[in-house]
């Protein structure tokens, strides 16, 4: 079956911040939705979610269509197309944030998470950086896609902290992986099956500090078939919530 991919994308600087280092992208062309959230201080956050939105967007325009024998990195015969594709992008967005800082001092510091979802017929690709998340919904049920990189999470895996006490420790921001952090990068990557009325949710973490899990999926609820809508409910609820960072929201969904 042939489904359809409809999406919409929101940010907001929140209440708490003066600029908004949130950076995100939709090509419906290519079936990419990507959003990053800088770190680094104004300007230089701004500078790191930009160049990694701006890459991915590029190679995978320039990919469409491509076997993968001329790419950067090599083609991983393990991995699907669209998995190798994004894989490659998210790479050279890490490079491409990591030699800017070493050629501005300035800018030394700065980085960013990065989410991005490329979908086709039904699949969807999903590659991660950092601690933005991508979800997936169905039915009465909300999954979470990806798995943080941060100290919390970390924490979690090994039984050394509840989900609970993740949410509220006072390093909870603290994240392990980013891109421009070091030299090479490589993003963890998952690949799920869509089928009509299913859901996708890219979302920077100005959104899960502020919802949890079941308002968000209630949000989703409410607006079945409005991505629009519900993009921009999440944002008003987080914000509603005390908008403690920027918030940035991506909201997609197949139909027949």
């Amino acid at each position: 079956m042939t489904l359809t991919l409809h999406c919409a994308g929101r940010t907001d600087v929140g209440r708490k911040r003066d600029y908004n280092e949130d950076d995100f992208v939709i090509d419906l062309d290519t079936g990419l939705m990507t959003l990053a959230d800088g770190m680094g201080g104004h300007a230089a956050g701004e500078v790191a979610s930009r160049l990694a939105v701006g890459t991915v967007t590029e190679f995978i325009r320039r990919s469409a269509g491509g076997s993968g024998n001329d790419w950067p990195y090599g083609f991983d015969e393990r991995l699907s197309l669209s998995a190798n594709r994004l894989r490659a992008a998210v790479r050279l967005a890490n490079e491409k944030i990591f030699r800017t800082i070493e050629e501005n001092e300035e800018l030394r510091g700065m980085g960013t998470t990065l989410v991005a979802a490329l979908g086709r017929n039904g699949s969807v690709c999903v590659a991660h950086v950092g601690d933005s998340r991508a979800y997936s919904a169905r039915a009465d049920r909300l999954e979470q896609v990806t798995s943080d990189h941060s100290w919390v999470n970390e924490q979690v895996l090994l039984g050394l902290l509840t989900r609970e006490e993740a949410s509220r420790h006072p390093f909870r921001n603290v994240i392990t992986r980013a891109l421009g952090s070091r030299e090479e990068i490589v993003p963890d990557i998952a690949e799920i099956a869509m089928s009509p009325g299913d859901r996708l949710v890219l979302c920077s973490d100005g959104l899960t500090t502020m919802l949890d899990d079941g308002q968000i999926l209630e949000i989703l609820r409410r607006h079945p078939r409005d991505d629009e809508a519900a993009a921009s409910e999440l944002i008003a609820r987080a914000n509603a919530a005390g908008g403690e960072d920027n918030i940035t929201v991506i909201v997609a969904g197949f139909s027949a």
